[in-house]
């Protein structure tokens, strides 16, 4: 990445960095949200069996599994810049190949081996943003501020969602598939143009022989691959998102095939948990930023989430057939999936900064994209796994489990250090 005096820029240029930022991940999250959110068009449109749907919507959790390292560990040697560029306009470019080729006409359906293999490579190619504009701003923002930053940057990521779940449903029932492909190829390539302009590394004013000895700092620091401390706060961040991903892949199909929901109330029960997962990450990467209990936080989430979860599982459980037509009930159900969509969401900028600043600075991207390749191992598992849970089980077993693998991430999350609760303590007093 291009590296610029701190001298020849203002500091504010750091908010231009984390704008790039944002504005990169919800280009990618917009469609990683908006696909399951118009999952029953998809569904009807593509004439697919719930099954195949699952498998689809795998995908796009796969290519990004399967990407996320390579981008990071690029993104550390050639920068956010170029990583981000590349990454954007590629994935430009099969969006409008799938406007063009993979959009049901008439009596052209596109075929289930063509739809997934193009949404295999949106996650492919999409990932990059993941990774990228992290070491950026952790190189910009100090600390006191990086929890903020990073937690408004993880933010994007439910703004992304929270615009798809508005904006697809909306378009395929009005439009179709080709128009919201056209739309997310436009503001990728948008992305990438103001990638290219604003994103580049800030350098001190040192000497030539000081600056050569530290131009290569990340080969100086030992890799996260090889840090179990790194593994367990990667592992548990993957493992924290199997509810928020059973949420967002099939919230829609549960709330409209079991609850009888409407998809109005649907998409703007999805766009609400998305707004809270936004205002809630923001306070926290604030919050925990003034108070430095980054690791106390984690585990109040996991068992918050666990809660909101087994009481979905109970009510799913103990509710009779008959009962869904009642509008409370309806209701109820709706208000669960957000509260629960909500406290699933509202970790990921803290947990994020925790694993930049535990790998160091200068292996940002690589710890990013371990992180990352977790979570979208997770991603493309969840959708395929929920509908085998669901028709052999049920939905409350669904739920149940949801919820009880956020007691393996509360083990692997590490515990907070006693002088610093002990500080928080003395604070509070």
């Amino acid at each position: 990445m291009e590296k610029v005096s701190v001298n020849k820029v203002k500091p504010s240029h750091r908010w231009k960095v984390l704008l790039v930022g944002i504005a990169a991940n919800i280009s990618f999250s917009m469609v990683v949200g908006g696909i399951p959110a118009s999952a029953i068009f998809m569904r009807a449109s593509y004439e697919l069996s719930t099954i195949h749907l699952g498998w689809v919507m795998a995908m796009i959790g796969l290519g990004a599994a399967l990407s996320e390292l390579p981008w990071g560990v690029l993104t550390d040697r050639l920068g956010d810049r170029a990583v981000l560029v590349s990454g954007l306009l590629s994935t430009s470019v099969i969006l409008l190949l799938m406007t063009l080729f993979v959009v049901p006409d008439g009596d052209f359906i596109p075929s289930l081996p063509l739809l997934a293999t193009s949404i295999f490579f949106i996650g492919l190619l999409g990932s990059c943003v993941n990774g990228a504009s992290g070491r950026a701003i952790m190189s910009w923002f100090q600390e006191g501020e990086r929890g903020l930053a990073m937690s408004m940057r993880q933010s994007a990521v439910p703004a992304g969602y929270g615009i798809g779940a508005l904006l697809f449903p909306f378009l395929a029932l009005n439009y179709g598939f080709d128009v919201i492909y056209s739309v997310s190829a436009i503001l990728c390539i948008l992305c990438a143009v103001y990638s290219w302009l604003w994103l580049y590394e800030p350098q001190s004013e040192k000497t030539d022989t000081q600056q050569t000895k530290i131009e290569s700092p990340a080969q100086q620091v030992k890799s996260p691959l090889k840090r179990a401390d790194v593994w367990r706060v990667v592992l548990a961040i993957g493992i924290l998102c199997t509810p928020q991903f059973a949420i967002l892949t099939f919230a829609t199909v549960f709330l409209h095939d079991y609850g009888k929901v409407g998809v109005t109330i649907i998409s703007a029960s999805l766009a609400l948990i998305q707004v809270g997962a936004i205002v809630s990450r923001i306070w926290a990467g604030r919050w925990t930023d003034k108070r430095k209990n980054r690791k106390e936080f984690l585990r109040t989430c996991c068992l918050l989430s666990l809660a909101t979860f087994l009481l979905l599982a109970l009510e799913v459980s103990v509710l009779p057939q008959d009962a869904l037509s009642q509008p409370l009930v309806m209701m109820s159900l709706v208000a669960l999936i957000t509260v629960s969509g909500i406290f699933v969401s509202a970790w990921h900028g803290v947990a994020y900064t925790e694993l930049a600043v535990i790998a160091g600075v200068e292996r940002t991207g690589t710890a990013l994209a371990m992180g990352n390749t977790v979570v979208y191992g997770i991603f493309c598992i969840t959708p395929v796994l929920i509908p085998v849970l669901m028709t052999f089980h049920g939905w409350d077993i669904v739920w149940l489990i949801s919820g009880l693998s956020t007691l393996l991430a509360l083990y692997l999350f590490p515990k907070p250090e006693k002088q610093v609760l002990v500080m928080n303590e003395n604070r509070n007093n």
